[in-house]
């Protein structure tokens, strides 16, 4: 994994780059940031430059044997650790999985904890890092290296590290080893035990930008349109893995846009006994499913005064959005858009809540009458 192979970035990259060269690289380091923008390669990136012999332009050489050790997850001075389950078992270590963690890194490089957990046969299972864990490392650790200077730890979701292995691994961390660096991988670092967290040295990375994200969705996907990539893109927030996920959720995405034009239609038309009906079928939806369904009303109500106010390049909708809200945006306005807004984000409060969901999602329904007819 080279550094040009990850997108975006370049100011963490530039960063890291100037740690290895200036031989000031931290003993403990987190990359910590929202999951599915690539942080876990940017750590095995790291790895490797601080490894590599022929370094050139900042990069990795790419053919030296310790490069080629790490592209195919074998370098003998590199351990992974990472959140597993003992199946039964009355002791587990990452070590229990490699061939599956290398088949997981080559198919998700982005991640996908989802698919990590079928990895491991359990998609209910909650992974953990066991305190068996932390003695294996420093049994490893205790070893010199072989091949290069550094023996090198990458630890992913280090959050998941129960309180034993997290005690143990402190004093690693207070008290290192000569030679060793320790490279933490967190998707959500609150939940690091906070003794350890407070003794690393911390690189935020941030949300990956639109547009790359949107390039990344027309490479794996090239009958996507570009609208339709850079409204998918916008909707996850700078994840590689949510924009995947949303661009297999197509079926769901076109039922809420069609009970939302169902919505949005019979209210125009003030067909209260049609409204009834409608908020029955939403209401069958189930918990999770109707917030989800809220979210993308809210939604559309922000994009469609987006597309009122006539600022394209703010309008994030994909082709059949885009064909609705052409007749619909000039409804949500200055006069009603905040009130729909809050109507649609009350209902998910309510939701949410366990309330009654007919009668919420009628009592929505009216509502939206009554605002749809302000806007006019």
């Amino acid at each position: 994994m080279k550094f040009s192979d990850i997108p975006s970035h370049e100011h963490v990259k530039e960063r890291l780059r100037a740690l290895v060269d200036s031989d000031r690289l931290p003993h403990a380091l987190l990359l910590e940031g929202p999951a599915g923008i690539g942080k876990f390669s940017m750590a095995r990136a790291l790895a490797q430059y601080v490894h590599c012999t022929e370094r050139t332009g900042g990069e990795p050489c790419g053919h030296c044997p310790s490069c080629i050790q790490h592209q195919t997850f074998n370098h003998v001075d590199t351990i992974y650790s990472f959140p597993i389950l003992k199946n039964g078992a009355s002791t587990a270590v990452s070590d229990d999985y490699i061939d599956e963690w290398r088949d997981f890194l080559t198919e998700s490089p982005y991640m996908n904890f989802g698919q990590w957990q079928k990895r491991l046969n359990n998609i209910n299972g909650q992974p953990v890092i066991y305190v068996n864990e932390s003695q294996d490392i420093m049994r490893k650790l205790s070893f010199t290296s072989h091949a290069s200077k550094y023996k090198i730890v990458i630890m992913w979701l280090p959050e998941r590290m129960n309180v034993d292995c997290a005690n143990k691994l402190l004093k690693l961390i207070e008290e290192p080893l000569p030679g060793t660096l320790l490279f933490f991988v967190s998707n959500n670092s609150r939940e690091i035990l906070p003794t350890i967290y407070s003794r690393l040295q911390r690189i935020e990375m941030k949300r990956l930008p639109d547009d790359v994200v949107s390039r990344y969705l027309l490479s794996v996907n090239p009958s996507l349109s570009d609208a339709d990539a850079m409204a998918i893109a916008h909707q996850s927030e700078g994840s590689i893995l949510s924009a995947e996920k949303n661009l297999t959720m197509n079926e769901e995405a076109i039922d809420f846009l069609n009970k939302f034009m169902s919505l949005m239609r019979l209210a125009y038309a003030r067909k209260v006994a049609a409204l009834r009906k409608w908020s029955v079928e939403v209401a069958s939806l189930g918990r999770e499913q109707e917030t989800r369904f809220l979210d993308y009303c809210n939604r559309m109500m922000r994009e469609n005064f987006m597309c009122n106010l006539r600022i394209p390049e703010l309008v994030y909708l994909n082709t059949p959005e885009r064909e609705f809200s052409s007749r619909f945006a000039p409804f949500i306005n200055e006069r009603n858009v905040e009130r729909l807004v809050r109507a649609f984000s009350e209902a998910r409060r309510d939701i949410s809540a366990n309330g009654n969901a007919k009668i919420i999602f009628f009592d929505l329904a009216v509502r939206v009458i009554l605002l749809i007819k302000q806007g006019q």
